[in-house]
């Protein structure tokens, strides 16, 4: 029924120049009885968010796959959109849709009715993303801090591995050097039994070479 949607909501950018954008008066918005609008709060973490043709897409597809039958807000809506660029305030532009509508049985409290079903409508569209958005955090978000648990928990059992070879080594190294010294002190004894062993053999030589040169000496 409504082939572009988006229109309705979206404005073209008006090269005219005859435009003096007659949607400024803010204090008539203000003026509405109408209640305030409940707003998303956005997140704080990410990049402010930006109207994009993604999502509007998706919302006017459910809006338009949610129209009532009859004369409701998107056909009042469409009024107000072709009298945009009339020569108007908003006030009388309001007012002047309202008068077209009336011829199709419309009342304020109608419209106004059929607006906030649309409403609804975005409001379950929001509900749903939320729900999709919080099983995409579970499946992207979630298990990566899984994977982190499990790679933390690995690192700590390394670290346990470390400081026990760490303690293996120092022993292992400790016991090295004792053994060094054991060498050296047995490489001492050895060499000290070798020396005792030599200078009792050349006392012994010494003696026998000198009764030999003494009895060739003395005995003719």
């Amino acid at each position: 029924m409504f082939k572009n949607l988006k229109s309705l909501f979206i404005e073209e950018e008006d090269t005219s120049g005859q435009e003096e954008r007659k949607k400024t008066p803010v204090p008539e918005k203000q003026v509405s009885e109408q209640p305030q609008r409940p707003i998303v709060a956005e997140s704080d973490e990410g990049d402010p968010g930006q109207v994009t043709e993604k999502f509007s897409e998706i919302l006017f597809k459910a809006m338009e796959a949610n129209n009532l039958d009859g004369f409701d807000y998107l056909e009042y809506k469409q009024s107000l959109q072709s009298l945009a660029k009339m020569p108007m305030d908003e006030a009388t532009r309001y007012q002047s849709a309202f008068a077209m509508a009336q011829t199709m049985g419309a009342t304020p409290a109608k419209l106004i009715e059929t607006a906030q079903h649309y409403v609804s409508v975005l409001q379950n569209e929001e509900k749903k993303f939320e729900e999709a958005l919080a099983h995409q955090t579970s499946v992207q978000i979630g298990a990566k801090q899984q994977e982190i648990g499990k790679i933390e928990e690995n690192i700590q059992k390394k670290k346990q591995l470390i400081q026990k070879l760490t303690q293996e080594i120092e022993t292992e190294q400790k016991k090295a050097e004792e053994m060094k010294g054991d060498i050296q002190q047995a490489s001492q004894k050895v060499q000290s039994t070798k020396n005792n062993f030599i200078a009792s053999y050349n006392s012994l030589v010494e003696k026998i070479h000198n009764d030999i040169q003494n009895m060739g000496k003395y005995l003719k």
